[in-house]
């Protein structure tokens, strides 16, 4: 479910690349809350905290900010190309108890049967859930299922509270089948025990001739 990060941040107001750049050496990053129709707000945050903080997928984040705090998620990060640092967030403004739709990465868990694998079709799954109950990943399992079994959208178990906001209810998220190369890496000993067996075979033969 989702994980609340409390952020202490400051109002914002110098702008464009020489005010980032004095964040960054500050240590902070600019983000952005926007509120629907309402006027965005600026605000500055701590970099090592903020940075740690989006290693949690659908967070629920408080900001708190002059005087005052917002309840938000994240919209969009941005990342250096190169350093891969954080250079800027987008966050949505949210209200308790308000639902809203989410992306949620699909995991698998447990062993197929025999040499079968398990190969993820949808990667992620869009849900509805309460801001407070946002899921971080859902996990199908896939203990002991046989090859050419699918697990179907319809069949995936979600979290309490949590509701699927995806039409084709048919659709394959799970299919746990045999590689093609650990088939072949099978049938490789049976065709040598054949070519084993084969010369055995032509021997005995002259023998029973003979008799």
């Amino acid at each position: 479910m989702a994980t609340t990060i409390k952020l202490e941040g400051e109002v914002r107001d110098e702008f464009g690349k020489g005010a980032a750049r004095r964040m960054r050496v500050a240590k902070q990053i600019p983000a952005t809350i926007y509120a629907g129709g309402e006027n965005p707000v600026f605000v500055k945050l701590p970099m090592k905290e903020t940075t740690l903080s989006l290693r949690h997928t659908n967070a629920l984040f408080s900001i708190a900010f002059g005087g005052e705090s917002k309840l938000a998620v994240v919209k969009d990060v941005q990342r250096n190309p190169v350093k891969r640092i954080v250079e800027h967030i987008d966050f949505y403004e949210v209200k308790a108890g308000e639902k809203i739709d989410v992306e949620v990465p699909v995991f698998v868990e447990g062993t197929p049967k025999g040499v079968a694998v398990a190969f993820v079709d949808v990667q992620e799954l869009k849900v509805r859930a309460d801001v407070a109950n946002l899921p971080e990943k859902i996990v199908v399992n896939v203990d002991g299922l046989t090859d050419g079994t699918k697990v179907l959208l319809k069949d995936v178990v979600l979290p309490e509270g949590v509701e699927l906001d995806m039409d084709d209810l048919e659709e394959s998220v799970v299919t746990v089948e045999v590689p093609e190369d650990a088939t072949e890496s099978t049938a490789a000993p049976e065709a040598a025990a054949d070519a084993a067996a084969a010369p055995a075979d032509a021997a005995a033969a002259p023998a029973a001739d003979a008799k």
